[in-house]
Formats: C-alpha cells, structure tokens, sequence
C-alpha cells in the first residue's frame, strides 16, 4: 500500500484538524444564515483544496477494504473511552496553540450543547466521544484517511461530493463496473452494505457498536456523510432503515458543526459527570 503514501508532503497537508472543521463550518452553514453561502472552488484555502485532492485521488475500493482489514480486527490497543479522549487530545495545533481549543475541550463542547438541550444521555455521549476514531492519526495514517466528507466507493461518485472534479484523478474513475449510478451494489441494497470512504466515522463505529443504541451508531458512521444527510445524495442505495438513521444523523449535525465557541469547558469540573456517564454504557476497557 506504499503508493498511497507517496505523493503527499507535510507542505501539502491541513496545518491541524481544525482547519478542516472551519471548512465545513463555512461550507454546511446553519439554513437560517442563506446568505453565507461562497463559491467554494474559488475561495477556499489551499490546504483544504489539496487535502480533497488527496482524499479523493487515493480513497479507492481496494483501499477502504484494506484499510477495514487492518483495523477493524481492533487489535492494536486496549484502551477505556477516557483514556481514547487523552490519546486524541496529543493531536497539538501547531499553528496556534494559545487559541484553539484542546481536542477534550472541543468534545466537550459539542456534548455539553446537547446536555443543554436536554437530550437522552446516550445521545450527550455520542457527542462526547463522537471524534474519537480520529486517533488514526496517531496510528500513523494520513489526515486525507481520516477525516474529510466521506462518499461511497465502488459507484458514481456524486457532484454533490465536496470537489467532485477531484475524482477523476482516482483510479477507480477509470473502472466501467464502479462508474454505474449503483456500481458494484444492487439497488436500495442499504447503506450497511456499501463501502464509505475509509476514515475516523467507519473505525468509530465499529469500536463502540455492540454499546450504543441504533440511533447514537448511525450518528456516529454517517456524520461525515453530508452528500447524503445535507445534500440529499445517494438515496439509490438507501433502505428505509437508512432513511430513518439519516434523520438522527441530521438532528446530530448541528451540534457538530456549531457548538463550538472561545470559551473553553471546564474539563475539571466536568469530568465527573461525564465519567459516570461512559460507565453507564462502556466497560472498563475497549479494543481500538
């Protein structure tokens, strides 16, 4: 798999994860704010641009299914959901780190929006740990692996994917059987079987699926999935199981993208209550 790990340079790559989420911020904005809408080909920073470049040239179907082999047996470390969260928060911003928000502070912020909304606990869990498949980059793989809208591989590629023109650079774009609007599934054959683009949604996921209830799951797989739950995209393959997740994935998204403001949590303070809380639903310890 060498020569998915070629081309890229650290020139080329997002300064921080952050930088990433500011792009969604800006291109998914609230629907109350219609006039914020940009040109996004135009105006959007060139790390963002030559991240989706790389994203959508190597996230081919031979990839996401080797990378599912070599994660999703969980065997490379035993770790409880907190001892995840003080994992990822090694992830340093380098760019500016007096400003930003640490990554347990962003968690943090996002289930405490929806503790304020008085939502079920296991829907304020999911907003705790719900970037927690993010430690792939700690396991060593590339930001263009991890994070990003995520698409499904094996079929069309939708215009209504972030920078589609960017796909015909991937392989896969030059398969006849993958290029079909359902590819190499059948139709409303349901999103349990199709292959999303690998990242931190898929590993997440499958970490966390045998504690979580069926809504708080699909929140967790398709959050990244916003050519399906913003744009209406692939409904070809969908079940009504799936229309149905896609609704709890759509009630998520705003506590995601828009419960991140300056003031920091107070981590200290909190952390009791949030502990209690992973104990409610996870044992001791997982396998990541």
């Amino acid at each position: 798999m060498s020569e998915h790990r070629s081309e890229p340079s650290h020139s080329n790559l997002l300064p921080d994860l952050d930088e990433w989420e500011s792009f969604l911020q800006e291109r998914y904005p609230q629907p109350r704010e219609a006039s914020s809408f940009r040109d996004y080909g135009t105006n959007v920073r060139p790390a963002v641009r030559e991240f989706y470049r790389l994203n959508h040239r190597y996230q081919t179907l031979d990839f996401v299914r080797a990378k599912r082999r070599q994660y999703l047996a969980l065997d490379h470390r035993e770790m409880s959901i907190w001892e995840a969260m003080e994992f990822l928060n090694t992830l340093v911003d380098d760019s500016d780190p007096d400003t930003e928000l640490s990554q347990i502070e962003h968690l943090m912020q996002t289930a405490e929006a929806i503790r304020g909304d008085v939502h079920p606990r296991w829907f304020i869990l999911t907003g705790l740990i719900h970037d927690l498949g993010k430690i792939l980059c700690l396991f060593g793989e590339p930001q263009w692996a991890v994070v990003g809208d995520t698409f499904p591989v094996g079929c069309r590629y939708s215009e209504k994917v972030v920078f589609p023109e960017f796909f015909r650079d991937n392989p896969d774009w030059q398969v006849a059987e993958y290029q079909t609007d359902c590819g190499i599934y059948e139709p409303a054959c349901g999103l349990d079987r199709v292959h999303l683009s690998w990242g931190h949604d898929e590993y997440l996921y499958h970490v966390v699926r045998d504690h979580l209830p069926e809504e708080a799951l699909a929140m967790i797989r398709y959050h990244s999935f916003y050519a399906a739950h913003r744009e209406g995209a692939y409904t070809h393959l969908m079940n009504d199981d799936d229309r149905r997740r896609i609704e709890w994935v759509r009630a998520f998204n705003p506590y995601d993208l828009y419960s991140k403001g300056h003031e920091p949590p107070d981590v200290a303070a909190l952390r009791p209550y949030y502990e209690d809380l992973i104990a409610e639903f996870f044992p001791t310890k997982l396998a990541w």
